[in-house]
């Protein structure tokens, strides 16, 4: 039998938001409850915006709410050879292909997409250049399927179909040599044998791009649930308008770990007329 393994995979640019923390606990019950293997993950290839302070507080912050990982923190900075080579693997197959447009021209035609009123999509026109200019970077995008659907199998949402005709050639390596999340996610998910991804519905549009991928990489495909927003009482996205946002202000309110634990596995979840769990109880149901 397969030993479920699960992630959370944070990005340090802030504070550890509490929806982020939801969907941390849903992975660390999960892999407690299946007696298997939780790893935490640092997504820290946006050098610009992340910090080793805000990399702290997500440590504190899962310690102090009690979530201990088997595995990591792993960090993506330290992996940039992996996506590299698997970035290579993907061109010497005619999977992917180099990008030599500026960031002005993809601007323009982006905006003369919407002026024709056409959904912004890359016209490919990289992919049909017969000459390569010398001494210029490049991006690497990946060739997406142009006919059928892809198809997420989606054990919270169900079946969710999309139509490849509205999929991108997403670049998946940057010309500074950095990959892009949709990218560097899948091969991170596939080399640590990730069996289960939970995370935000705000992620499900990235998952066919994602999926293509794993298929173009011959890597096999996780078990994927996305799980609802938590919205505030207008039902919109959690915003600093709506009060306490991060984990740790909730700490410096006075709050108990295990009552926030508490909260936050309720919303979206019951068991019957029971309220209250000790850790234990969360892990068995």
């Amino acid at each position: 039998m397969i030993k479920i393994r699960t992630r959370f995979a944070p990005s340090p640019t802030g504070d550890l938001h509490i929806g982020g923390a939801r969907t941390a606990l849903f992975n660390w019950l999960l892999a407690r409850h299946a007696q298997g293997v939780f790893i935490l993950r640092i997504e820290d290839t946006d050098v610009a915006r992340s910090t080793e302070e805000a990399i702290q507080v997500i440590l504190d912050a899962m310690t102090w709410l009690g979530m201990d990982w088997d595995e990591g923190p792993f960090y993506q900075t330290e992996r940039i050879s992996l996506y590299q080579e698997a970035a290579e693997k993907l061109l010497n197959e005619g999977k992917a292909y180099r990008c030599y447009c500026t960031p002005e021209e993809l601007t323009a035609k982006r905006e003369a997409a919407l002026k024709a009123g056409i959904k912004p999509k890359y016209d490919r026109t990289c992919l049909h250049r017969k000459s390569f200019p010398s001494g210029k970077s490049s991006a690497i995008r990946f060739l997406s399927p142009e006919e059928g659907k892809t198809v997420v199998e989606d054990i919270i949402q169900g079946r969710v179909e999309f139509d490849n005709s509205e999929l991108d050639d997403l670049i998946i390596l940057r010309s500074d040599g950095l990959p892009t999340y949709n990218f560097s996610v899948v091969v991170d998910d596939a080399t640590m044998e990730i069996t289960h991804v939970i995370r935000g519905n705000d992620h499900l549009n990235n998952t066919p791009r994602q999926i293509q991928i794993y298929q173009a990489l011959d890597y096999p495909l996780p078990k994927f649930g996305h799980v609802p927003m938590i919205l505030g009482p207008d039902k919109k996205k959690l915003s600093k308008r709506h009060g306490a946002q991060s984990v740790m202000e909730y700490q410096k309110m006075g709050y108990l770990p295990q009552a926030v634990v508490n909260y936050l596995v309720r919303l979206g979840w019951s068991y019957g007329d029971q309220e209250e769990f000790t850790r234990e109880e969360l892990i068995e149901k």
